[in-house]
Parts: structure tokens; sequence; C-alpha cells
């Protein structure tokens, strides 16, 4: 009787996998699983404990019966330190949950990440009495649509709780977990928003293109986007459409209906950092580039030129936490791809009706809608199906003379209306200086450069190494607001080079755009893009809405 497949966290097929068949206490099989993690058992119909056990995976029993309707997914956990916290974000004074994975005891710790990593308090050191009692147990089946559901099983009591409570200063928090005799190191971010507004400028985390880029279970918005394969992975280059299927973006060419949800309740690896690590060293990984570490770097940039902040999720801006109207400016960064409606409309009629003021200091952002299904989980709206137009556009599909500059335009309007800039395909995985336009434009102010001048070549980032116009670029389009003025343009090859675009609003909103992924990776080595940021947030500061 052909029974399922066993793969690890990344669905990847684990052979060799020593599975116990139990019905009423009384062995039926033993058997192992094959090179593409199959399982096979020559057992009657029943109610079983089925126990799997592997070296270097957390062993564990599952209940099931058979036979059953469609191959069932078994899911091991390797032995590694790992974890997260529930919920993401909170106020100051709000509690979250850890949720450590561990073979091992472990020593957990907060920290802020600022100009200066700070530890905050020492959480203390983690194990039960039990063998690998720290181990935890990822559900069967497809957990990036419901979360690993972590600490279910052997926690909560309550004289073992744990919950950390969300410090009175607002900003980047990561939790340090150090296994005890590996020395495995994990660090996981907490983003902890203010009791009360503190600060005249609010910083989003692009905490929803985190979740994306997650793949952890074997799902992101990059790999099997839609749904799980029915087979677990043997070798990516071969098994994945991503590789497999022509075309550089077939990953989305399903309807946005199809696209199962995904789940924040899972550990995030691609936000990790060293555990030395400091905000001028260089951005080390290649999902860190475009996630928290990158901008950690903007967040210790802010802290030493003295500007003065809060910190929210992007959940907090959707759900009402961020009161947008409390702050002279909202600042976006990195690289805020997926946002939802509620924010993007939000965010426009307070810069174009209330004389809000927003820096946009990151690269292809709002390029794609989300719909949020709840707190912890999202659906997106990732359809697409690349012309000639760029590899972020295509056709409309209820209108095929109308071309969408991307997937927001394609489901509400063009992200250029409110950034005045939108992402293309030229400049995408290049880096370079930008070269001045408009010298004599305020932002300009005190920096020595002239037009045609080259700046922005220092960088922290190690990805796309080369300057501050890079990884991927926006520039001016025809739906950007009327008066849009470009400052400066990436010298990238193909004219692919990011667009410093600024414009105003008849409500003395305005908005200044930079158009880059690797702009904030430069700001805290390069002088003319410190001094340039600072201009404009000088400038938002002394105005009055």
């Amino acid at each position: 009787m052909f029974i399922g497949y066993v793969s690890d966290e990344r669905f990847v097929a684990i052979a060799d996998v020593l599975l116990e068949f139990q019905r009423d206490g009384h062995t039926e099989a033993v058997v192992r699983s094959t090179p593409r993690g199959g399982v096979s058992a020559d057992v009657p119909p029943g109610n079983y404990l089925v126990t799997l056990v592997k070296d270097g995976f957390g062993s564990k029993s599952v209940r099931l019966t058979l036979p059953v309707a469609q191959p069932h997914q078994f899911r091991l956990l390797s032995d590694c330190v790992l974890g997260y916290v529930w919920p993401r974000s909170v106020k100051s004074g709000g509690r979250s949950e850890f949720r450590v994975h561990a073979p091992e005891a472990y020593r957990l710790s907060l920290w802020r990440y600022g100009y200066k990593r700070e530890q905050i308090k020492l959480l203390g050191w983690f194990d039960e009495h039990g063998p690998r009692a720290v181990m935890q147990i990822t559900p069967d089946g497809d957990y990036t649509q419901t979360g690993v559901n972590w600490n279910k099983q052997g926690y909560g009591s309550a004289h073992h709780t744990q919950f950390v409570t969300g410090p009175e200063r607002s900003g980047l928090y990561y939790l340090h977990a150090k296994g005890e005799k590996s020395g495995e190191f994990f660090a996981f971010p907490w983003v902890v928003a203010p009791a009360q507004p503190t600060a005249p400028i609010a910083i989003l985390a692009s905490t929803n293109t985190w979740l994306a880029y997650n793949n952890f279970g074997g799902r992101g918005n990059y790999i099997n986007a839609s749904q799980l394969p029915d087979v677990p992975i043997v070798n990516a280059r071969q098994d994945l459409d991503r590789y497999t299927k022509p075309g550089s973006f077939n990953v989305w060419g399903f309807q946005d209906d199809e696209y199962l949800p995904l789940s924040f309740e899972r550990p995030e690896p691609g936000n990790t950092l060293g555990e030395h690590e400091e905000v001028t060293d260089p951005i080390v990984g290649r999902l860190q580039s475009a996630l928290a570490p990158a901008e950690w770097r903007l967040l210790g940039w802010m802290e030493r030129e003295g500007f003065a902040y809060d910190y929210y999720s992007e959940w907090q801006l959707h759900n009402g936490d961020l009161d947008l109207d409390a702050y002279k400016i909202l600042v976006i960064s990195v690289h805020p791809e997926y946002w939802s409606r509620q924010m993007y409309q939000k965010v426009k009629d307070w810069v174009h009706n209330r004389g809000g003021k927003l820096m946009y200091l990151g690269g292809n952002g709002l390029n794609c809608e989300v719909e949020f299904l709840s707190e912890d989980r999202v659906r997106f709206k990732s359809f697409l199906q690349p012309s000639t137009g760029g590899a972020l556009g295509m056709p409309n599909p209820k209108n095929p003379a109308e071309y969408c500059e991307s997937r927001m335009h394609r489901t509400l309007e063009s992200e250029a209306n409110l950034l005045g800039v939108v992402c293309t395909e030229s400049g995408i995985m290049t880096a370079a200086p930008y070269k001045v336009v408009k010298a004599d434009h305020w932002v300009f102010a005190g920096t020595g450069l002239k037009n045609g001048d080259l700046f922005g070549e220092a960088s922290l980032q190690e990805r796309i190494n080369g300057g501050a116009s890079g990884h991927e670029t926006d520039k001016i389009s025809p739906h950007s607001p009327k008066g849009t003025l470009l400052l400066a343009k990436g010298i990238n090859q193909d004219d692919g080079g990011a667009e410093i675009a600024y414009y105003e609003t008849a409500s003395h909103g305005a908005v200044f755009s930079v158009g880059s992924i690797t702009y904030v990776p430069s700001i805290l080595v390069d002088d003319a893009v410190s001094r340039i940021t600072a201009n404009v947030i000088a400038r938002f500061l002394s105005e009055d809405k």
C-alpha cells in the first residue's frame, strides 16, 4: 500500500527514514522511505500510530487512518536552531510569545538594533527535563498556509511561560538564540511600535516582503507560489517550476485566487544576521540584502544623525494602529514590494489630501497587491504575464489594449501615482552610482555636487555591489503626478538607472523617491547619499502640513 512521502522543512525529500506502523500496540510493519521520500507498507486498513526516525532530524509519531485518500505528506524538522515571535509586532508593553526550536539547551537574549546593537536583557536558558525537550514539531502537510504552531505540545505551563514584553522604546529588536553545546546561532526580528506616538517620523518595516521571500516549509511567493507540489523536491533545478518551465516569471502564471495563503507564523531564515554583526558591516547573504538586515542600516543611520523615529510593521498600518496624522513623515525603505489596498489608499490619501510627507528610500516598491485574510495569513495577488514592455509589466487581462506597469497597476492603479516612480525591467541585477541632473534643487544643498557629478559609489550591499542605484530600479512614468521632477539618475547599463524623483501636492504634501534597493545600503558609507537624505528629512520636518 502506498501511503505518502516524507520531507523536511524545505519540502526536500528525505531518503531512508525509518517508519514503524503500530496498530493496537502491535507493530505491523517497519519500512524505509525511498530516494524520493516515498513510503509504502504492506499493512491492512485501520488506525495506526506511525513513528518516524532519521539521524539529523527530530523523531515524531503521527496517528493515521489507512488507506489514505491522498498521499500523506509526513514532515520532519532538521536538527538546528530556529525561532520566531508571535505576534510579529506589538506596541510597547504588549507581549509576544517566543517560539524556538533547538535539539539542545539554548541561551536566549533580547537586543535592540539601532546605530549600536544594544542588549536589552537576558531572557534566560531554556531546556526541559526530558531528552531533546525543546525540539519543536512541525505539522504534516502544507504548513506554509497555517503556520508551524510551535509551543503547542509540551509548552504553556503557568510556571514555564515563554513571553517577552515590548520595551518602552520603539524600534527593531532581535532575539538571539544560541545552542549550548553546538554554539549554533539564530537571530529573529521583532517590531515594537510605540504605545503612543513619540516622534515626528514613522518608519515602516517591510514585513509583507519578509513574508514573500520566506520559503520555510517549502513555499513562498517565489518558490511553489500557488501551492506545494504533489511530490517533494529532490533536485531543485530538475523539479521546481521556477527552473524547469520557460519564462523567468513562470511561478506567477496563476490567477490571483489560485495562490493559497502564506502564513507569517513561521521562522524567517532570510532575516537572520551574524551574532556580532554591526550596522556598518557589509550585509552578508543574498536575501538579507533586501530584508530586515538591510532595513536596519537605515535605522542605524537615523540614530547616528539624531533623527527620532517610531517603528511599525505593515500590518499595523493596515489595521490602523499607525495613525498617519500623528506624524509629519512616513519612511518606507529597501524593498517594500507588497502592500494591501488599504495601506496604499491610506497613504495616498494622507499625502495627496492631508499634507503628508512620504520618503520612499527603496526599489520595486508597492508593486503587487496583497490581501490580509487575518493578522497571520496573506494572499499574494501575483498573477503576471510578462510582455515586451518589461518583466514587471503586462497587458491588462481585462483590456488587452491597456498596458499595466505592474501587478498593483493591474489590480488597483500604477504605484507611480503615489511614489512618482515605478520599477522596470532595465537595471535589474545591476548597480552603479547616480548622476546629478538638477544640482540647483535644495536636496543637494551642502553636497557640493554639480550637474553630471556622480554620487553613491560606496555600498554595504554585497549581493549586487557597485553603487546606490541598483538591484531593482524605478523610473518616472506617464502615471507619475504632474510636476514630478527628475533630480538624479543611476548610470546603470542599458539606461537602467534608478531615478530620484520629487513632487508636491496641492495639500502641501510631498514625496521623495530614490527608486533603488541599494540606496539604503549606501547611506552609512556615502557622504552624499547621507547628506541628501538628511536634507529631505530636515526640510519635511520644518514644513507644516
